[in-house]
């Protein structure tokens, strides 16, 4: 649908904000909105200002909000120019939802997680300049500039595990209303993800072990008054436990288990490795996957037919060793696989799950909502004891009917004629692997985590979360020490809702002038090496590429680089260069071509002085009276060179400026304009080769005849043509004569000292 139009009452002081989670698995793009805190704040009054900002969905119409496309965006890593079709229907969604004149005010994030951090730094940074190239010159939403963070700045950039368990622990809180002022001791909810690659934990720990807990992160946000709240939270990810790459590392250890048992294989047999993990006669072929450091036979390394016993007590036994509980540890105390994490005191501390601990308990279980270890666990075992026949039947039936709700009720005419047994979402693939993740997730939560089993064997049979929840409380339990969940109310719980949180309150004014500005927590963090979390920087190349990328912005994408199929900029560098050239050459032309000339004539005069030494075989040298004797060097060759040079020097660093004297006949009046005379004054270094006396007249120092004197350029020009005296003396009409005692104080003509020289 178009964007809403300025006449919408819903668009009125409403501010946009997107976010492309860029996952393993596919990218998905989110679209945020809320209200000018200030119009807000003038609306509602100071009952708000203990509140942050209501971010919601960003259209109008809820299915509007968000799309996705597939494969994740890691698959081009050896692919960069695939990127511009892989984001095209993303970008395009979001300019047809946002109307165009809030583009350039609504900043565009596009933050990559796991599948992006397996690559290598130079495949991180190729996808990341590409994206950002692509994300600039096709659309104008607000981006970053270049930084050390990445070429769009943090607008498009690799977030760790750490990041993404911090925006989502934002969200958590933000949408169960963990967040007030900063006087209230409220507690907040504990956050847990898990993805196919990686899980993370987040939450803040007690008072009294937040004193000595160690690696806290600083989470700042402000409220609609202008109030700065602080939380100190710990997070931490494991990458490498999430459920895709765990069962990666559990078939390499049951493949090996299981050559160790059978060193003979004989070439006919079938090979079939049992798997307690797979439903009943269920058959997969899996490749394993060992470290490097890990022994292995190539024939272990290669592809196995795994078969299903179901026995879901023995894939929590064999999946427990996953955890590398005997990890060194070194800072206690550890939970799983040598990594430190301060005491969880979960009598306090309440956890809420999301991801795949949401899709393993609610998409098959149906047990979604507050957790019950003992309904968990005995839906698992009736699932994973189940032939596969059964299930694959039981999916085609459900397939058939249809799923119109999503509570588990089969409504046809709006009469519930019967309960599904499984979500609608739910695919083979999910149901292959169902019982492996269920498993998984049971030992991270406990025998990971740390979690108390609460196992109650007088009867706890309830199946729905908000029983089990109420039955908790009957027993004295309190609330749920774990929820599984995907949305409050209608708003999804993702990261990237805590992304736009954070955005959002950064916007507020604070209540005092000298608050540091708001930045994600990981920026806020002033000493990168005691941290134990570090950003992700690829090497990027921020030379000219970021003035490439900088002209590129402001210009029509038929215009930029990726277009023209060159760097603008480097085209737009030699224009300067050559502009600049031009303009220094015209700004000396008058010099270029003086020392040109004196060039030339002091390469005749050396030409005619080598063909008449030549001639009279030194006689020059030794007469100190011939005419020509001071045109023969008598300095060595280096010196001879020196003067040159430092006579050459002299005409750039300043023009000859020449010296006017009137005429006599310019002291009276005339019926026609005098004339100018101009005479030289030239230093003893530039009159190394006077001027022939048969060429120059000679004046005397009292008085001499004025004639109107040319300048040394018409010299030249008029001697060329064989036109001296023409030239040279023009007479005034009245042949006038003027002293130069007068004008000039009377010097020595003397070749040591400056003299007075005729052009």
């Amino acid at each position: 649908m178009p964007p809403p139009t300025a006449v919408d009452a819903w668009l009125n002081s409403r501010r946009f904000g997107i976010v492309i989670d860029a996952g393993s698995s596919g990218s998905r793009l989110q679209i945020y909105s809320w209200r000018d805190a200030r119009v807000v704040r003038q609306e509602q009054g100071s009952k708000v200002a203990y509140s942050l900002p209501q971010v919601q969905k960003g259209t109008e119409k809820d299915e509007d909000w968000v799309t996705k496309v597939e494969p994740g965006i890691s698959t081009f890593a050896e692919n960069p120019d695939g990127l511009a079709t892989y984001l095209a229907p993303l970008l395009e969604h979001a300019r047809s939802q946002i109307p165009p004149s809030r583009h350039a005010e609504t900043p565009l994030f596009l933050l990559a997680t796991a599948g992006m951090r397996l690559l290598t730094p130079e495949q991180q940074a190729s996808v990341l300049e590409t994206t950002c190239h692509f994300l600039k010159f096709h659309s104008h939403f607000l981006i970053d500039p270049p930084s050390t963070a990445g070429p769009c700045g943090s607008s498009v950039r690799i977030i760790t595990g750490e990041e993404e368990g911090l925006f989502g622990w934002i969200a958590v809180n933000y949408l169960m209303d963990g967040f007030g002022p900063s006087n209230e001791d409220r507690t907040t909810y504990g956050f847990l993800d898990m993805g196919g690659a990686s899980t993370q934990i987040a939450f803040e720990p007690s008072p009294k072990e937040r004193e000595k807990a160690q690696n806290l992160t600083d989470v700042r946000l402000r409220l609609l008054g202008g109030e700065e709240i602080i939380h100190k939270v710990f997070v931490t990810t494991w990458l490498g436990y999430g459920t895709n790459q765990a069962r990666e590392r559990y078939v390499g250890q049951a493949i090996g288990h299981y050559e160790s048992k059978s060193p003979v294989i004989s070439p006919n047999k079938e090979e079939l490795v049992e798997d307690p993990c797979l439903p009943k006669d269920l058959r997969l072929t899996e490749s394993p996957v060992f470290s490097p450091s890990t022994p292995a036979t190539p024939h272990e390394r290669k592809a196995h037919t795994l078969l299903g016993t179901g026995s879901f007590t023995q894939c929590l036994q064999d999946t427990a060793s996953l955890l590398n509980k005997t990890a060194p540890c070194p800072d206690t105390p550890c939970l799983f696989n040598g990594v430190y994490v301060p005491p969880i005191d979960f009598s306090v501390s309440r956890f809420i799950g999301v991801s795949e601990y949401w899709y393993s308990s609610e998409h098959v279980f149906g047990l979604g909502g507050a957790y019950d270890f003992v309904q968990y666990e005995r839906a698992a075992q009736e699932f994973c004891g189940s032939t596969w026949t059964d299930i694959k039947r039981m999916h085609e039936e459900a397939k058939e009917r249809g799923r119109l709700g999503g509570d588990g009720q089969v409504e046809v005419d709006g009469q519930v004629v019967g309960l599904d047994k499984w979500d609608d979402k739910v695919e083979m693939s999910r149901l292959q692997m169902q019982c492996f993740k269920a498993a998984w997730i049971i030992n991270v939560l406990h025998e990971g985590l740390g979690m108390p089993r609460i196992v109650d064997y007088g009867g706890n049979v309830t199946t729905g979360g908000d029983a089990v929840k109420a039955h908790a409380e009957q027993k004295g339990l309190g609330r749920p020490t774990f929820q599984s969940m995907d949305t409050v109310g209608d708003i999804a719980i993702t990261w990237t809702l805590g992304k736009m949180v954070l955005v959002a309150s950064k916007e507020i004014q604070p209540l005092l002038k000298n608050n540091r500005p708001l930045v994600d927590p990981l920026e806020d963090i002033s000493d990168d090496e005691k941290s134990f979390v570090h950003p992700i920087r690829p090497p990027f190349h921020l030379g000219l590429g970021a003035i490439e990328d900088q002209i590129s912005a402001h210009l029509p994408p038929s215009l930029t680089g990726q277009s023209l199929g060159f760097p603008v900029v480097g085209l737009v560098l030699i224009m300067l260069i050559l502009i600049s050239l031009l303009l220094l050459t015209y700004r000396l032309r008058h010099y270029i071509r003086y020392g040109t000339r004196r060039l030339i004539r002091l390469s005749n005069k050396r030409a005619q002085d080598i063909a008449s030494s030549s001639m009279e075989e030194g006689a020059l040298k030794d007469s100190p009276t011939s005419p020509f004797s001071h045109r023969v060097p008598t300095a060595p060759v280096t010196r001879r060179w020196l003067r040159l040079l430092r006579r050459l020097t002299s005409l750039w660093r300043s023009r000859p400026s020449p010296l006017y004297i009137p005429s006599q006949n310019a002291l009276r009046p005339q019926s026609s304009p005098a004339r100018m005379s101009p005479i030289r004054h030239t230093s003893s270094a530039s009159s190394l080769y006077p001027p022939e006396p048969s060429t120059f007249p000679t004046m005397s120092t009292s008085t001499a005849t004025s004639p109107t004197i040319g300048s040394y350029d018409d010299f030249m020009l008029s001697k060329g043509n064989g036109d001296t005296d023409a030239s040279i003396y023009s007479r005034s009409r009245n042949s006038s004569t003027i002293s130069l005692s007068g004008l000039v104080p009377r010097q020595p003509l003397s070749r040591t000292n400056s003299a007075w020289h005729l052009p």
